[in-house]
């Protein structure tokens, strides 16, 4: 999981490197995933066991499965959902404005 992990983030920064408005997007989309994804692994989660305490007692079953990572992730794709939209958003607009995609022709109209 660890390389998996590592491959979405070399790859989510290569994107972000590019000059093309599209591909920072995608970048982003992947450097997202990446982050949550890091998150699961780090969290040791286990498969098929219960996040909640048994009616009656006193502590969690043994090899209970903590609550608070998966609800760090739904609040961070939550998140990365609006970003992404905003962004779009933003990036349809200067491409509308400006007629290009390329950063470096953005920057040329900074003054």
């Amino acid at each position: 999981m660890a390389v998996v992990v590592g491959w979405l983030y070399a790859c989510a920064v290569f994107l972000i490197l590019r000059r093309s408005v599209l591909r920072l997007i995608i970048g982003l989309v992947l450097l997202t995933s990446a982050a949550n994804l890091l998150i699961f692994t780090a969290a040791n989660l286990k498969r098929g066991t219960p996040a909640i305490v048994p009616l009656g007692a006193t502590q969690p079953a043994v090899g209970y499965s903590d609550p608070l990572p998966q609800a760090l992730i739904l609040t961070a794709i939550v998140i990365g959902f609006g970003t992404l939209a905003f962004t779009l958003v933003l990036v349809y607009r200067a491409y509308k404005t400006l007629g290009t995609d390329d950063l470096d022709a953005m920057k040329s109209t900074d003054t």
